[in-house]
């Protein structure tokens, strides 16, 4: 807790992080196992479920608590210190019903039942962008998956691939082209719909629990009401995915844990060459100075700009360039923060009973979670040119 006092700004916000402390704590315990086993972390989506932690980003008038992207942050950060998959996984749900809270796009009947789904019956869900012949949906290809209208609504086919928490889905946003045209949708779809099945095809190093296999559509009928957002009807196109944040906050929640062990380390360990703990040396020292220092640097940039913006809505069509330059360096900082880290540890670091080596293989997933670096650095020369 000692690491959120400058950033808990009042009592909700406290409760909050007590909330996603308890859930992380429970799930640090079960991580060795998971990761050796290969195993995906069923128990933790329970305890998710348990804890009403998937309603957080409902509007209130749905049985949510409505949280804003300052404290999305802030919990998901303090989740993963004790399970980076697992927050990554459930983060995409949460920030994805946080967008659809704020901007009420959709039919509102529509998106009140979803909501009433997921505060009662525990509900999750998640948006299936991702095919192997497009890439990264940020890239702007279009799906190969494609939706035929039919009398009664639409029959969709295709294969998602990086679909997080697939086994435990109960619905996902599918992009889609519709028909012969180079117009996308995205489509709501109940897995328990014929011709929805998922393929086990994650077969990681990195981020193994989120499950993140394929998502296959055959001949799949859905209502005309399906079609959620569709590609040239406007729906703040203009305003960035600031909800994206939840992605630097997890890994810099894998640096935390990583940081928190190796100062322990530090402190515990006594070779018989030295007349006390490595935590005197002075080099040893320098590194836990430079962790300090780039994590401060991190966190500073990323609770900042969340909270501009919840607090200056005026300018979040601005943001953009902000948004992403926070991604680029929250996650880098994350992954240098793990190495050094590593660095104090030695090469106990690389034991398979040591966590140290599964905070270095998630943290090294951040890199090519959108924006990807290229993307952001692009962005900011194109910025300055202009």
């Amino acid at each position: 807790m000692d690491l959120y006092k400058s950033f808990i700004q009042n009592e909700r916000q406290r409760k909050l992080v007590d909330l996603a402390g308890e859930l992380a704590d429970a799930f640090a315990k079960r991580g060795e196992t998971y990761d050796r086993e290969d195993e995906f972390p069923y128990e933790n989506f329970d305890d998710i479920k348990k804890s009403g932690y998937g309603k957080l980003t409902l509007p209130k008038e749905y049985g949510g608590e409505e949280i804003n992207l300052y404290e999305l942050v802030m919990i998901q950060e303090r989740l993963a210190t004790g399970d980076a998959a697992t927050a990554l996984s459930i983060g995409w749900h949460l920030g994805g019903l946080m967008e659809l809270t704020e901007t009420r796009t959709w039919d509102e009947k529509v998106f009140r039942d979803l909501c009433k789904e997921i505060a009662v019956s525990k509900a999750l869900i998640n948006r299936a962008a991702t095919e192997p012949a497009t890439g990264s949906p940020t890239r702007g290809g279009l799906p190969q998956t494609k939706a035929v209208k039919t009398e009664t609504g639409w029959i969709l086919n295709g294969r998602k691939s990086f679909t997080s928490m697939a086994r435990v889905l109960d619905y996902s946003l599918v992009s889609a082209a519709i028909g012969d045209t180079e117009e996308k949708g995205f489509f709501l779809v109940d897995h328990e719909v014929e011709g929805v099945s998922v393929e086990e095809t994650w077969d990681t190093i990195s981020m193994k629990g989120t499950g993140s296999d394929d998502l296959v559509l055959t001949d799949v009928r859905l209502p005309a009401s399906s079609l959620v957002e569709r590609d040239g009807i406007p729906v703040d196109k203009d305003l960035p995915k600031a909800w994206l944040l939840h992605i630097p906050a997890c890994y810099i929640g894998v640096a935390i844990a990583a940081r928190h062990y190796a100062i322990q380390f530090a402190k515990d360990y006594s070779p018989n060459s030295l007349p006390g703990p490595i935590k005197d040396v002075p080099e040893v020292q320098r590194k836990i100075g430079e962790m300090e220092l780039e994590l401060f640097k991190a966190r500073q940039i990323l609770y900042s700009v969340a909270d501009k913006w919840v607090k200056e809505p005026a300018k979040r069509e601005d943001m953009a360039s902000e948004l992403a330059s926070v991604k680029h360096v929250v996650t880098n900082s994350a992954f240098q923060i793990v190495d050094t880290a590593m660095r104090i540890v030695g090469a106990k670091s690389l034991f398979r009973s040591n966590p140290m080596q599964r905070y270095y293989r998630d943290v090294r997933a951040g890199l090519h979670n959108p924006p990807m670096d290229d993307m952001v650095i692009g962005m900011l020369a194109k910025q300055a040119l202009e």
